[in-house]
């Protein structure tokens, strides 16, 4: 059985992200479809005192263009090292170090929250200018960092020339890695033709999330934020939160 997922390539993202890549066998960085304002692929949500917030990578973005193609704003500062301190004088400061005071600030008290600090400048630290490399470096530094997927094939739609468009160029993208089981979020249930793929031998599963609640700073636990978060609170530990499971397609239409 070989277990396929394809997800746009998203910045620091949630938990339930790291739940998909967890199950997966080969995962597809979608990557050629357009850049969507508005999208998590530049942005996510991070709990602070005054509720949740979003860090966004700023972007110089044309009509039109696709994930892969999209350029981060202010490359020219893209090789300039990170002071390890928040503190940073007007000449200096950038995006990079914006961000860095702003998750210092957010996650402040947070027993661990040096390592999430350290896993976002090892991201930022590197010369990207491609927003699609910064945001795929970030999934990976915390795939690394809580040793996830260590088999995982990790793939590029931009890289195997598959046409079409919809849910018709996902299936053919799953056929083409030899997959027998899509595994999807929620989302799907909008475009999918699950019978299409079952015409195809290829089984749809959908994420069960059960948003495992971790010990949060700043009141309620929300499960929509950062893994960030899960890092800056429990450290490595965190590790046994990542552990939805899926169910198929039927099971989970009806539920819904």
């Amino acid at each position: 059985m070989t277990r396929v997922v394809i997800s746009q390539p998203m910045f620091f993202p949630w938990v339930g992200m790291f739940e998909q890549l967890r199950l997966a066998d080969v995962y597809v960085h979608y990557d050629d479809v357009q850049f969507s304002k508005g999208s998590f692929t530049n942005r996510v949500q991070i709990k602070t005192i005054q509720g949740p917030k979003w860090l966004t990578l700023p972007v110089g973005v044309h009509l039109g263009e696709a994930i892969n193609q999209v350029r981060l704003a202010q490359v020219r500062l893209a090789h300039a090292p990170l002071a390890r301190s928040t503190r940073q004088s007007p000449a200096s400061a950038n995006w990079r170090a914006r961000h860095l005071a702003f998750l210092a600030q957010a996650f402040a008290g947070a027993p661990h929250l040096e390592e999430a600090l350290g896993l976002v400048r090892s991201v930022y630290e590197s010369p990207h200018d491609q927003l699609c490399e910064l945001v795929i470096a970030s999934m990976e530094a915390v795939l690394g960092y809580f040793e996830l997927a260590p088999a995982v094939r990790f793939l590029r739609s931009s890289q195997m020339n598959v046409p079409g468009s919809g849910w018709a160029r996902v299936l053919e993208i799953v056929k083409r890695t030899e997959g027998d089981v899509y595994v999807t979020g929620h989302g799907a249930r909008n475009y999918l033709d699950h019978e299409a793929f079952e015409r195809a031998g290829v089984r749809v599963e959908y994420m069960d999330y059960e948003r495992r609640p971790y010990p949060q700073l700043h009141g309620a636990f929300t499960p929509h934020v950062s893994i960030l978060d899960l890092v800056a609170n429990v450290g490595r530990a965190g590790r046994s939160v990542i552990a939805s499971g899926t169910k198929p397609w039927r099971e989970f239409l009806s539920a819904s």
